[in-house]
């Protein structure tokens, strides 16, 4: 399991900066000190070692849980953010997305993502914290569409220095759109205070 963990963490550093088609299995190997039977051991091909760093990128994160679930989502969107700015695996598994059609199966980019942020909104729904209209599961997908889009701008724009701002401002246009008037009153599109562990 460490040396499948230290082949991943290799290919997400070579991958994030030289894209899926510029990280050849030569350049993952010489960075993650190992043998090439020892990459194919546990992935069969690039694209098996691709899928991996897009299954496991959701990993880190949990969502936190509160009242508010929908302020959960902002907040959880803005933890990712600040993540998406050091994190090879995130960082990989967004230029995996963008930049690469799978043939062996289909993939579903951000699925993991989808899921997470489907459960937060049928928990605000339950909660009546969503408009009556809106359906948690095509809720999420949009938003994580959006989310995307508004990550690679920034990517372009600022090398993701400005990706909190930018989030924020997806969350001022987006809300209204979802949000019951009575749960968006209370909510905070800039994410609350991280709680420091001490």
């Amino acid at each position: 399991m460490r040396t499948r963990r230290t082949v991943l963490e290799a290919a997400a550093h070579v991958i994030g900066a030289r894209g899926y088609r510029g990280a050849t299995i030569a350049k993952i190997i010489q960075r993650a000190g190992v043998t090439k039977g020892a990459v194919y051991f546990h992935f069969r091909s690039k694209d098996a070692l691709a899928r991996a760093v897009i299954e496991e990128q959701t990993d880190p994160f949990v969502p936190p849980v509160s009242d508010s679930r929908l302020q959960d989502a902002i907040d959880f969107s803005h933890q990712v953010a600040l993540a998406l700015r050091s994190d090879p695996m995130l960082q990989a598994g967004t230029r995996i997305a963008v930049e690469t059609t799978f043939t062996e199966e289909p993939l579903v980019p951000y699925q993991a993502w989808t899921d997470i942020m489907t459960a937060i909104f049928t928990d605000a729904q339950s909660n009546g914290e969503l408009l009556p209209a809106v359906a948690p599961d095509r809720a999420a997908e949009f938003f994580v569409a959006a989310y995307l889009g508004v990550q690679l701008y920034s990517h372009a724009a600022s090398n993701r220095a400005d990706l909190p701002e930018r989030v924020t401002a997806l969350w001022r246009h987006t809300l209204p759109g979802l949000a019951s008037p009575g749960a968006l009153s209370r909510l905070d599109p800039q994410g609350r205070p991280r709680k420091v562990a001490g």
